[in-house]
């Protein structure tokens, strides 16, 4: 998958930008992050409900795993 690789490039080439660079530390907050991104989407006003299945919410949950804490 594309965005996989682009996640890391990113942690490659910035991560300066990242609080989770460790494997244990990003499976920690991706798994926690899963349990919160409702929250996020309610927060930011986003029409999304993170319990329907999409690409676009497993996206933001990787994206949002690199720096939650």
């Amino acid at each position: 998958m594309k965005f996989l690789g682009v996640l890391r490039q990113d942690l490659l080439q910035h991560s300066e930008t990242w609080e989770n660079k460790t494997l244990p530390d990003f499976l920690e907050a991706l798994a926690t992050y899963t349990e919160d991104i409702q929250g996020y989407y309610d927060n930011t006003n986003a029409n999304v409900d993170a319990e329907k299945a999409a690409w676009s919410t497993f996206a933001d949950i990787f994206r949002g795993a690199k720096v939650y804490e």
